[in-house]
């Protein structure tokens, strides 16, 4: 099958007025002109540090030490790669992962690419719920299930950005991006790691093939890493730069684009690895081998840190993370409706819709099992994202990889290998966690 015969099955646009926005200087330097498409991946890097990767990494530090760090570097590699394909579909086809989907597949197949793609959204958009609301809590004392409904305000960012525009929105997020970086660059060296631990953690170790439970931990780092929302949320927004039609232009925003969301994963790798080491050093360091719970790590790091600055730090970067991604699954949900089922809403209804189906498990979760029954609930949104994660993947790595869909800006041979490669990994990774779950 060729996307072009069925463009007429997909919207021209989605994200609205956004796309197309952002104007590239022509007579520029090459520097110049790259900082154009500098943006779009920091939006991207947000959802590889949500309160899902929280969770999970304070696990395997605490549990561990430093001994899962190669895996985090591993899954950040990942989706270095994935993020690059979903770029280069976008620049190469004029449309993103949904709208291709949908010009690609029978209407059926569609659907339940389209629901799987929701339930990624939905599940990503808990997590969120749950994170802000325990660094509301954490920071202000504001009861969780106060905090839960409180959430749902942050629908006034969403206005505000969309009279601004989409550039201020993406400084909005490079800015809560440094908030959380100095946060954990701060409770770092209070931590004063061992270097050495550190350099031990980037080698694979052969544990992870006998303790069964170290495994089940890297799966939880992997599948908390790996998004299938950003996928789709990339291959939308790297359209709001006004690229011409010609084959150089193309080509030079695809790679000044997979440059600019590289940077930012390692970044985001930067600020993950950050927590798992602080995890290593304050909790596993000191006997504290089962810290899970997002408020036991708050509760414990002032006296271990010997500062209430460690504390206060933690809840902040806490909270940034979740504002930052509100932002990104609300765009991304946008890209996926409108790309699937040419369902149009506006980013406040949108945001209202999502927000309000994570609200209602979260509030029963809390009011039912207790505050410290969010854990469990974070791991399972983790799970949810894991196994809906190949069913973006898998088309996105095909699509990169024809020529016929592509044409001369098809993904190298080298790439696909890899992407195919990853897609296996993943799909091989669900199935052992749905074996290990029947099993008991």
């Amino acid at each position: 099958m060729n996307f072009r015969p069925n463009m007429d099955m997909v919207p021209a646009q989605s994200l609205g007025a956004s796309q197309g926005s952002i104007p590239l200087p022509v007579t520029a330097s090459t520097f110049r002109r790259f900082l154009a498409f500098v943006g779009p991946g920091y939006l991207v890097a947000t959802g590889y540090m949500d309160p899902g990767n929280w969770a999970t990494a304070l696990t395997g530090g605490s549990k561990f030490g430093t001994a899962l760090l190669f895996v985090a570097v591993i899954s950040s590699l990942m989706a270095i790669v994935l993020q690059a394909l979903s770029a280069r579909l976008a620049f190469a086809t004029g449309m993103d992962l949904a709208q291709a989907c949908r010009a690609a597949f029978p209407k059926q197949v569609s659907f339940v690419l389209w629901l799987m793609a929701e339930g990624a959204i939905i599940a990503t958009d808990l997590a969120e719920v749950i994170g802000t609301a325990i660094g509301l809590e954490l920071l202000f004392g504001i009861p969780l299930t106060l905090g839960v409904f409180l959430t749902a305000l942050d629908v006034g960012l969403i206005l505000a950005f969309e009279r601004l525009g989409f550039r201020k929105l993406e400084a909005f997020v490079v800015a809560l991006l440094i908030v959380i970086a100095t946060s954990f660059a701060v409770q770092l060296i209070l931590a004063r790691p061992d270097m050495a631990e550190i350099a031990k953690g980037l080698v694979p170790t052969r544990e992870l093939l006998t303790n069964t439970e170290m495994l089940y931990v890297a799966l939880g780092i992997l599948g908390a890493t790996v998004m299938p929302h950003n996928l789709f949320l990339h291959s939308g927004i790297v359209k709001t730069r006004a690229v011409g039609p010609s084959f150089a232009e193309r080509r030079e925003a695809i790679r000044f684009s997979i440059l600019d969301s590289t940077i930012a994963l390692v970044f985001a790798l930067l600020i993950n690895g950050s927590i798992l080491i602080l995890a290593a050093a304050a909790f596993h360091a000191n006997g504290h081998h089962d810290v899970a719970e997002l408020q036991d790590a708050h509760k414990l790091i002032d006296p271990l840190l010997g500062t209430v600055l460690a504390s206060k730090l933690f809840a902040i970067a806490l909270i940034s993370c979740g504002l930052n991604s509100t932002l990104t699954a609300t765009l991304a949900g946008q890209i996926v409706m409108e790309g699937f089922i040419k369902m149009r809403l506006s980013a406040t209804q949108r945001r209202m819709i999502t927000r309000f189906i994570a609200i209602v498990p979260a509030i029963i979760v809390i009011v039912v099992a207790g505050p410290k029954a969010t854990g469990q609930l974070l791991v399972g949104s983790q799970v949810v994202l894991s196994l809906t994660l190949p069913f973006a993947v898998v088309p996105l790595v095909w699509f990169t990889a024809s020529k016929s869909k592509m044409g001369d800006l098809v993904a190298p041979r080298l790439m696909s290998l890899l992407g195919a490669i990853i897609a296996v990994i993943i799909i091989a990774l669900n199935l052992k966690l749905l074996f290990d779950a029947l099993i008991g």
